[in-house]
């Protein structure tokens, strides 16, 4: 089966399974890239923790702008890797002021795809998931983040090699996934990482996408030449 007809496939077994994600309420562009910074390397519980504080300590993302680095860090630590985040969220917060004149992130959702990754994937701590987490999320684009149970998930069925990284498997599955469906299918993903495709022990035989999914499939095949 190519590649292209196959993610076809997974995205409308997904839906038939878990049915099509709606929309949450929408997040600014910004206040969405801080929020994924912060969502590096942790779970979202801590995430939603360190941003809640963040924004209890400062209101405004110019009082975090020019606020001191230490109590922005002790303010974010339940997200972990606090004193990162702090400079690198200042850095990103001067960066955009300096670029667009105010911290305001809207204009972002008319911008080129391909233009809006090359400009801030030059910053620290934004990289090809963190900027297309907001693209999606925020401005609706059709783009495909890859976070950790996406990347498993892809190469379990055989998109790409075990071990591509996971900016390689965002460019290789941004011309497969079915036009309109990259929200359907990513949030499909999520749910199957977190409920059946665990990264130990995957629940395959209760899998939807056990048919095509080749890391089932090798399983398979391993158990019947015993």
């Amino acid at each position: 089966m190519e590649a292209k007809q196959k993610a076809v496939q997974v995205t409308e077994l997904l839906e038939e399974k878990f049915g099509i994600p709606p929309r949450d309420n929408v997040m600014d562009p910004l206040s969405a890239l801080i929020l994924t910074v912060l969502s590096q390397s942790t779970n979202d519980k801590n995430r939603d923790h360190a941003y809640r504080r963040l924004r209890e300590k400062y209101p405004n993302w110019e009082e975090v702008m020019n606020g001191d680095v230490n109590i922005i860090a002790d303010a974010i630590r339940p997200g972990g890797l606090a004193n990162q985040k702090s400079e690198r969220i200042k850095a990103i917060l001067k960066w955009i002021k300096d670029e667009y004149g105010s911290l305001n992130l809207d204009s972002l959702c008319d911008m080129d795809t391909d233009a809006i990754i090359e400009k801030f994937t030059q910053l620290k701590g934004v990289g090809v998931k963190t900027i297309s987490v907001v693209m999606m999320f925020s401005c609706g684009i059709d783009i495909f983040p890859v976070d950790t149970h996406v990347h498993r998930i892809c190469r379990r069925l055989g998109f790409l090699p075990e071990k591509a990284t996971a900016e390689k498997t965002f460019w290789v599955m941004r011309p497969l996934v079915p036009k309109g469906k990259s929200y359907s299918l990513h949030m499909n993903f999520l749910k199957l990482g977190r409920t059946i495709c665990f990264a130990r022990k995957p629940k395959c035989e209760i899998c939807p996408v056990s048919g095509v999914c080749e890391f089932y499939l090798r399983k398979k095949d391993d158990i019947n030449s015993e």
